[in-house]
């Protein structure tokens, strides 16, 4: 279950991961999407599907919504996530950049 506080586009990202959907999770980012983990960069649908198969789902990741914030900017959002599965197990946050119905960007740090 996600926060209800928590906009579509995260809410989706959230969920997709912890129905282990690959192509729901891939559709739920733009097509020029960016995504920073701890400065490995991935760029487009190529690279979140890259980043999706080492690092999330291939992972069998599971997130648990810890806290929501606004950001700085406009459509910005710092999400902290409990994270478990085969991979990174911890408790960190996520800064979401939106556009639309979509995610623009997501920096993991």
């Amino acid at each position: 279950m996600t926060d209800a506080r928590l906009p579509e586009p995260i809410r989706r990202f959230i969920d997709t991961t912890n129905a282990g959907d690959t192509e729901g999770f891939v559709a739920t980012f733009t097509d020029d999407a960016y995504l920073n983990d701890w400065g490995r960069e991935f760029h487009g649908h190529d690279g979140v599907r890259s980043w999706n198969r080492t690092d999330n789902i291939g992972k069998n990741s599971h997130f648990d919504v810890v806290s929501i914030r606004e950001g700085a900017e406009p459509d910005n959002y710092i999400v902290t996530l409990k994270v478990t599965g085969d991979g990174f197990n911890g408790t960190g946050p996520m800064n979401f950049h939106l556009r639309g119905s979509q995610i623009a960007s997501v920096r993991i740090s």
